[in-house]
């Protein structure tokens, strides 16, 4: 396991210029560990913050995983998101963010050019279990949540009804959460097939974009990981309708017994043209009768409204896992005769 350790008031200085930070935020620390993953057959990265006593005491600290968006990586939370300011408010919570390149957070039906893309169980199998066999975590369900924005709050939202026995609280914010529908539809006949990017460019243009993407990205440092070509697994992620239900979360919502449902929380920017497949879910789990906490505000899919969003998952999720792990006066039912 490799290390590289940076104060998060460096980090911060960048998104929060002239904001005054709590005290508790300048003791912070932002690690990147790489560790081998067998889940993908490769080495992979994930920052963590770590709470500002970690080093000096021998607490357990619950979990909360953050799940990059499309064409992000393992960086993004820390450098341009808020997750560090908002860690400051409660600094008794860990927070870590894995790195899925442009995966979907899903095992890949079909793999092709020897890779190996089995990006679900990299974030439930590899990463969970890296972090909890590293650091001092609260191994158990009530002590991990997880979320995602765009591509990572649909990854969230799927995860976390495929293993509802890992997580109390699962979240999404901008969440892309109809991707495999709409796959499922295209793979049907039943909508037409995605045009690629790029159609309206000039060949110069095309040509100067392919390069960009070739382009490893320095802050990711993962060998043969940093570019968006890289990042792309090769193959499909579905190849059958049944493949892309197995990972609909509108589907996968009725196939948990509401009793073991984890929390859902779910946000989205009003300007957001995702907003529809969040307000859609939201009706699903209120005529089911299942609780959950639903937020929209101004706001459109860009960081202005992810470092607002943030605050609002950080502290509803963390008061789940306060009161899972019985860190929270608990309400008395009346007695029924």
């Amino acid at each position: 396991m490799m290390v590289r350790r940076t104060l998060c008031s460096a980090v911060l200085v960048v998104v929060f210029s002239g904001l005054a930070l709590p005290a508790s935020a300048q003791n912070l620390e932002l690690d990147t560990v790489e560790f081998f993953s067998p889940a993908v057959d490769r080495n992979m990265k994930y920052n963590i913050l770590l709470p500002s006593d970690y080093a000096s005491s021998a607490e357990r600290y619950p979990v909360l995983y953050l799940l990059h968006g499309l064409t992000g990586n393992y960086t993004n939370w820390g450098r341009s998101n808020g997750s560090p300011f908002y860690a400051s408010l409660y600094d008794d919570v860990i927070i870590v963010m894995p790195d899925v390149g442009n995966s979907w957070y899903v095992n890949w039906a079909e793999n092709e050019g020897g890779q190996q893309n089995n990006w679900e169980d990299h974030v439930v199998t590899d990463v969970v279990n890296h972090v909890d066999w590293n650091f001092r975590t609260i191994a158990r369900r009530e002590g991990r949540a997880i979320s995602g924005l765009s591509m990572g709050g649909y990854g969230a939202i799927t995860l976390g009804l495929r293993h509802p026995d890992m997580f109390i609280s699962i979240g999404s914010t901008s969440g892309a959460l109809e991707y495999a529908r709409g796959a499922a539809q295209r793979l049907s006949g039943d909508a037409p097939a995605r045009r690629g990017r790029g159609r309206e460019l000039t060949p110069e243009q095309r040509a100067a974009r392919q390069a960009q993407q070739r382009r490893p990205n320095p802050l990711i440092g993962v060998d043969g990981f940093s570019s968006q070509v890289e990042r792309t697994p090769q193959g499909r992620a579905f190849a059958t309708t049944e493949d892309a239900a197995a990972y609909d979360p509108f589907a996968l919502i009725d196939q948990v017994p509401q009793d073991q449902l984890p929390h859902i929380y779910l946000d989205c920017g009003t300007e957001d043209r995702l907003i529809a497949g969040a307000r859609e879910l939201a009706g699903i789990l209120m005529e089911r009768d299942i609780p959950f906490d639903y937020m929209q505000m101004g706001g459109a899919h860009n960081s202005a409204y992810w470092i607002q969003s943030m605050g609002r998952i950080i502290g509803v999720q963390y008061e789940v896992m306060q009161r899972a792990l019985g860190q929270r006066p608990a309400g008395r039912r009346r007695p029924t005769n």
